[in-house]
């Protein structure tokens, strides 16, 4: 695959991550996820430490859940079509998440209120947590430096992590589509549950 051909399908899964839950995708978007999972580097490495304020401003750790499965995804901004769809559909699913002794963690810059109002909203189930610095992110490569010309600018890529009870990184999609993603994960989940 060619730099220019590489950068074209790049465009067009950020494209699709855009897109909310109405989009309509195939199979070949689907394809494009699974191979950025992939080529993931992280599998097998420690889950980095944080402790961060959660909807209701309470500090939440990851290591509040040692022992249980973790589910912890990066979305760009509440109250989105992409991030509400993601979040929708991880409050759907919930309940068989927890059956599997996994909790779900949303992380984003926006504050502990913005969480809250976008909760109520969409009556969402799940821990939303901030990170207006970006440390976090950072450190689990979910913020990047992009360029417009000669201007530089970060931005947060759309990414989600499974962490298995001992705090390891045990599957990592670098960049996600929305639409169906909690349905993929637990999916993944289950695999790796029965791998273990």
């Amino acid at each position: 695959m060619t730099y220019a051909s590489r950068w074209i399908a790049a465009a067009a899964l950020t494209a699709l991550a855009a897109a909310g839950c109405q989009q309509d995708l195939n199979s070949r978007a689907w394809e494009m996820e699974q191979a950025a999972a992939q080529r993931s580097e992280v599998v097998g490495r420690p889950a980095p430490e944080f402790t961060l304020r959660n909807q209701d401003g309470q500090p939440t750790a990851l290591s509040d859940f040692r022992g249980r499965w973790v589910v912890l995804y990066f979305y760009p901004k509440d109250d989105t079509p992409g991030c509400a769809c993601q979040a929708t559909e991880f409050t759907e699913l919930l309940t068989q998440f927890r059956d599997m002794n996994a909790v779900i963690l949303g992380v984003s810059e926006d504050p502990p209120a913005s969480h809250r109002l976008f909760t109520e909203k969409y009556d969402l189930k799940l821990d939303l947590l901030s990170d207006p610095d970006h440390e976090v992110m950072r450190r689990y490569g979910a913020w990047v430096t992009s360029s417009l010309g000669d201007e530089q600018y970060g931005r947060v890529i759309r990414t989600t992590y499974i962490i298995c009870p001992r705090g390891t990184i045990q599957y990592h999609w670098p960049e996600v589509i929305p639409q169906g993603h909690a349905e993929r994960v637990r999916e993944k989940l289950a695999q790796l549950q029965q791998a273990s």
